[in-house]
Order: C-alpha cells, then structure tokens, then sequence
C-alpha cells in the first residue's frame, strides 16, 4: 500500500476538507482527490461517503485511518531512531524539566558534556500530566524530569528525590519573624499560586484543604520565577519548592519553611520503556540517577 497516498488520506480526514488539505500538502486539489481514488481502488472499498455535504467515513475509511494513523506514526518513530544511531554522540537530547532544577541540572550537564562535547540540549518546560505523556509517547522528548508521578505502562517513572514546599514573604512582613510557618498563619494573605495544571498548586489547595482553611487565591501565575516577582512587590505570599529557592535570594524576599506534612514534592525521571535510546542519552539519563544516588 503507497504510504504517500496513506499520508494523504489521514491528511484528508484530520482538516475533514480536501482544499485545506491540498493547501497544506501544497498539492493540486484533483491530484489529491485521484490519490484517494486510486487508494480505494486498492483497497477494494469507498473511504468516504460522497451522497453526503457532511465530511464521513465509511467503515472501511474508519479501519483504514485508524491503522494508518498507527503506522505512519511508527514509521516517523522508526525514522527518528535510525537518525539517532546513526547520530552517535553528535545528536541532541530533548529533555523536558521543571522549573527547580537549576540548582542542579547545568552542573550535571557541564560534567556530561566533558565526555560528549558534540551533543547539543534542547530544553523545553512541561505542565500537565497529559502535556507528559504527549511528548513522550510522540517522541517529541527523550526524557521529562518531572514531580507528576505517571501511570502508564509504557512508562518508566524512576523517583529522584523529594523536596519541602516553602512560603517566600515580601522582606519586613510580619511573619518573617518567625522560624517556621503553620497554614493557619497564611491564611488570611493574598496567596500566588501556579495556574490549572501544575502538581504544585494541587498540593497547595489540598493542604489547606485538609486543614480545613480558607486559601486566598488573588494570582494566577505560571512561572515561580513571576511568583517571586510578585512576592517582591509586596503584593503578597507564595508556596514555591525549596530547590527554586535554595541559593541565595536577594534581600528583598524570604523563605520560611511550613510545619505540614503534605507539603513536599518528588521529583521523577520519565522516559519510554521500549523506546531504543543512543548510548550518548542513555548515558545522561544514567548521570542523573546516579547523581541522587551519590548524593
């Protein structure tokens, strides 16, 4: 079966217009429509139904794209691996992170590029569960470090380590004044927490939940790197983990750790189970686990 006439067809099916998809083929519209007609020739069985002003599969369509769909992607996955061998050590590694580990990343990836000078990094921010799961199942990333725990039997979620949420105060607030910080003390202020979907804002509000307390949500923000902005300009509190916080912040903020149990995250490396990985990134991936086991 020609796989170009295949592409076409799921490409047909995906803008449900055969003008959309010739534009984005940047082919004729009745070279696109003799693609599809010599594809059902081959098949043995109309793909779409043509009585109707409605864009609809026939059955055989649904069959056929859905296997198509299957394979080609399988196909793109294939093409990508091969590249990645044939790479060696002059490759790239896509690596998706949150936004505390620059405590410790650059350091480990200055050691690793000590022995593989030529691979090149591209790091890219992650949010939700389904945002992780995406990329890794497309092959979009090779590996996400990640405190989203996923459940999924395809991939492998290996613990790294566990980190304390910690309140940042504007500096001269009066709860600056105290060593420790209980969630009644924060109730009553003007709270920034990260937007839906991130794992921390979840923690935040099913702590005060738990603890029966009344959370005074007055920002919205996807950044910590904004939360601590914001903390700045005394425009009120933030919950951020200890790792973003861990080096020297200037005078402006402070950090103060929360009497709760509930308030501490893990931190996960994830990455494809049978997804075939150059020596060169599975050598990184093995730097980082290693480098929480030393340490």
């Amino acid at each position: 079966m020609d796989l170009k006439r295949l592409y076409y067809f799921i490409t047909i099916v995906n803008n449900k217009s055969y003008s959309k998809a010739a534009e984005k083929l940047h082919i004729s519209q009745p070279s696109l429509s003799n693609a599809v007609k010599k594809l059902e020739l081959e098949v043995g069985a109309p793909l779409l139904e043509r009585s109707t002003r409605k864009f609809v599969l026939t059955d055989a369509g649904e069959l056929l794209y859905t296997r198509a769909t299957i394979m080609l992607s399988q196909m793109d996955i294939m093409n990508k691996e091969m590249k990645e061998v044939i790479a060696g050590g002059k490759g790239e590694i896509v690596l998706g992170i949150i936004e505390s580990l620059k405590t410790w990343l650059p350091n480990l990836i200055y050691t690793y590029k000590q022995s593989y000078p030529a691979m090149v990094f591209k790091l890219f921010d992650v949010l939700s569960v389904e945002h992780v799961k995406h990329s890794l199942q497309t092959y979009k990333s090779h590996a996400i470090i990640t405190n989203q725990l996923i459940y999924d039997e395809d991939i492998e979620s290996i613990p790294l380590y566990q980190e304390q949420l910690v309140a940042v105060l504007p500096q001269g607030h009066p709860l600056t004044k105290k060593a420790s910080l209980s969630l009644a003390d924060l109730e009553q202020e003007s709270f920034i927490v990260s937007t839906e979907g991130f794992q921390t804002r979840i923690d935040i509000i099913n702590a005060f939940k738990v603890a029966q307390l009344k959370l005074n949500i007055q920002f919205e923000i996807e950044r910590f790197e904004t939360a601590v902005s914001l903390v700045r300009n005394n425009l009120g509190v933030t919950i951020v983990p200890e790792n973003y916080v861990m080096e020297p912040i200037d005078s402006t903020v402070v950090k103060r750790p929360i009497d709760h149990p509930s308030l501490e995250r893990t931190v996960y490396l994830a990455y494809m189970k049978n997804r075939h990985l150059p020596v060169a990134i599975q050598s990184f991936l093995q730097s980082v686990e290693q480098h929480f086991v030393n340490n």
